[in-house]
């Protein structure tokens, strides 16, 4: 019969293992990505869902949220806000792309 700290310590290692694959995975991604000075930050409409997390990483100011009707006849909401990305501020450094949870920010040439 496996023991607790037998199997903490198994739940320990396989953690480990599983967080560097992640981590590889995260950074594979990061390189994948376009940016600097010739790209720059777009917002798909459709999967942003106004959470303000790319604000809050923009160093540049580059991004404002604005208020939109909801294109829900299901929800009963006066309003809804959407993302929106300054092209002339942004730098391309991709930290909004990589802050957004819907993956709804994109990278495009400038």
């Amino acid at each position: 019969m496996t023991g607790g700290l037998d199997l903490a310590a198994r739940r320990a290692r396989e953690q480990k293992r599983i967080r560097i694959m992640m981590n590889a995975m995260r950074a594979e991604e990061r390189a994948k990505l376009k940016g600097g000075e010739d790209a720059v930050a777009w917002v798909k409409d459709e999967l942003c869902i106004g959470c303000d997390q790319c604000t809050i990483v923009c160093d540049d100011d580059a991004i404002e949220l604005y208020d939109t009707p909801l294109a829900s006849p299901i929800m009963d909401v006066d309003v809804n806000r959407k993302a929106r990305v300054l092209r002339d501020p942004c730098t391309g450094c991709k930290l909004c792309v990589l802050a957004c949870p819907t993956d709804a920010i994109i990278m495009i040439d400038r």
